[in-house]
């Protein structure tokens, strides 16, 4: 590791700035100096907190909220002014949409000239205001502290997002003189269970149902409201959907009470059980995440939901039941007071189908091309690898939805997805960030030839970090999600195809391992030196994607 170079000088807002962030048990920063910013840079040479340079300010965003997802504290990513900052709105939007807590920190002009038509001069704070939780300025030295302790409680308290502060360069260079407090180390807030008598309520809303199923979302997976919502199934026996951000609340043992994810669209065997249900139980869901009026067809079926803040009413989703607080206790409080059920047995048939559906999905899986492997193919060959202490992070595109309806993982927070912003280029920052965080564990992601190239730039940066991490490119030469879509709508696709790349020549080209595969044999083959390298590897696969009309197909109607 490269060491700090020890400098002494007077101590600017810059430094107090760093004195915060080190309060607040920041152990990473990662992004791209520049002429408005680099104070704060000069700052960090003289702090335990770790400076990563990326090599896009958007991938510096999605690296730290992948920090934010895993560990539940703020991520923190730095850009200079002008383009600098306004690179980090795509970052700055996935996460505050999936729940991701970020702190980003942007240089500014000086005060004096933030109106005027100069080098950089951008109304950040406005800009950002749109796609944040909190949006705001250092406008003296005096007020550092003030605004990156708010900062840091905005982007922790619920729901969780990505927050942002300007700081002038004529701020951050000001020297202070006064000792002012440093704020940076407030714990959030922690929140107790929902009232008892609205557990009550709850409680005696699923006694009487018949046919209540459960719908877990994407705070479903924070690693302490999986443990209380295993108990509650196991509890109560009743069928459990998630969505695609729910992946891996769901426990091995409780396999057989799990319908599968929902999202995007309404054609999987969990949305036949929402369709059945007579009660739907969310917990964490966040609507973001999959449309209330795709799921949920019967208005005026009741609906309790649990969550840390109150639901954003929808036609669709109107909850008549509302437990607010620690989802975590209100679902500890609500076992006790439920007790067992026997209502879930009156859907065990669509589990039962759904299940058998997913193994015969396997059964024919097989590729139509020479040289190329059929989706599940890949995905097969990737569960004999896909350990509990290995986390999955997915790009977007059709291969994601592979994914999410077919990979199993039985790990809270596992498997990291966007489905919010729906956003390309996110798993290759994401698994830099996974492996920052536990760099003894292997780390696997997964894109399409269409979105890696929208963050490969940094591959380099998880060479230069030893990132450990396997990333595997679905290769088809087109955006393949859009493609089937626009096939689907007007019967051609349209500006969706692009040329070849080699990518093993150009994984090599960064100083990472590179492999292109052809077949089922060579991508075990890959994949087992993967698992033996340290350091990044990229593993091509050509895909037959002939399949992939079916992924938007309506299932055949269960029989009753």
């Amino acid at each position: 590791m490269i060491q700090k170079k020890s400098h002494k000088a007077a101590q600017t807002a810059a430094d107090l700035i760093v004195r915060n962030l080190e309060a607040h048990g920041v152990d990473h920063i990662v992004g791209i100096p520049g002429a408005k910013i680099d104070r704060l840079f000069e700052a960090l040479e003289d702090s335990p907190i770790r400076t990563i340079v990326a090599r896009h300010e958007q991938n510096a965003v999605f690296m730290a909220g992948g920090i934010g997802r895993i560990t539940g504290r703020a991520g923190v990513a730095i850009a200079t002014s002008g383009p600098g900052v306004s690179n980090l709105a795509t970052g700055l939007a996935t996460a505050t949409s999936e729940g991701d807590p970020v702190l980003t920190i942007g240089g500014a002009v000086g005060r004096a000239d933030l109106l005027k038509l100069t080098h950089q001069s951008m109304d950040t704070v406005s800009m950002l205001r749109p796609v944040t939780k909190y949006s705001a300025e250092i406008g003296a030295p005096a007020a550092t502290s003030e605004v990156i302790g708010n900062a840091f409680r905005a982007a922790e308290s619920p729901r969780q997002g990505g927050v942002f502060v300007s700081v002038p360069m004529d701020v951050l260079n000001s020297e202070i003189t006064e000792d002012y407090p440093v704020m940076g180390n407030r714990n959030a807030v922690k929140a107790g269970p929902a009232p008892e008598d609205v557990i009550k309520e709850a409680a005696a809303a699923l006694k009487k149902a018949k046919k209540p199923v459960v719908l877990l979302g994407m705070k479903a997976s924070k690693p302490e409201n999986a443990e209380a919502i295993r108990a509650f199934v196991k509890q109560t026996n009743l069928p459990v959907v998630g969505t695609y951000q729910a992946a891996g609340a769901v426990s091995k043992d409780l396999v057989s009470r799990f319908g599968g994810r929902v999202g995007l669209f309404h054609n999987q065997y969990g949305d036949y059980l929402l369709d059945e249900a007579d009660l739907v139980v969310a917990i964490g869901y966040n609507p973001i995440e999959y449309d209330p009026c795709l799921w949920n067809k019967k208005s005026a079926r009741p609906i309790i939901n649990i969550d840390v803040v109150p639901a954003q009413l929808d036609n669709a989703f109107n909850p008549e039941i509302e437990l607010i607080g620690s989802i975590a206790l209100s679902v500890q409080h609500l076992t006790r007071e439920t007790g067992a059920l026997t209502s879930g047995a009156a859907l065990d048939k669509i589990l039962e189908v759904y299940r058998a559906s997913q193994k015969s999905a396997f059964a024919k899986a097989k590729s139509t091309q020479q040289g190329m492997l059929h989706p599940l193919e890949i995905i097969k060959v990737m569960e004999d690898f896909v350990a509990q202490d290995i986390t999955i992070c997915l790009d977007m595109g059709s291969f994601h939805i592979w994914h999410a309806r077919f990979l199993e993982v039985f790990r809270a927070r596992q498997m990291l997805i966007s489905n919010g912003q729906q956003t390309m280029g996110v798993a290759l920052p994401w698994a830099m960030s996974a492996s920052i965080v536990n760099p003894a564990q292997k780390v696997i992601s997964v894109s399409g030839d269409g979105s890696f190239m929208m963050s490969s730039m940094d591959l380099e940066t998880a060479v230069r970090l030893k990132s450990n991490l396997i990333h595997i490119i679905w290769v088809d030469q087109h955006f393949n999600m859009v493609r089937i879509q626009e096939e689907k709508k007007y019967g051609r696709d349209a500006a969706v195809a692009f040329g070849p790349i080699d990518f093993a020549a150009f994984a090599r080209s960064f100083g990472a391992k590179g492999i292109n595969v052809n077949s089922v044999d060579s991508l075990k083959a890959a994949l087992r030196e993967g698992m033996e390298t340290q350091g990044p590897v990229v593993i091509a696969v050509p895909v037959d994607y002939a399949d992939n009309p079916a992924l938007m197909n309506p299932l055949p109607e269960l029989s009753k």
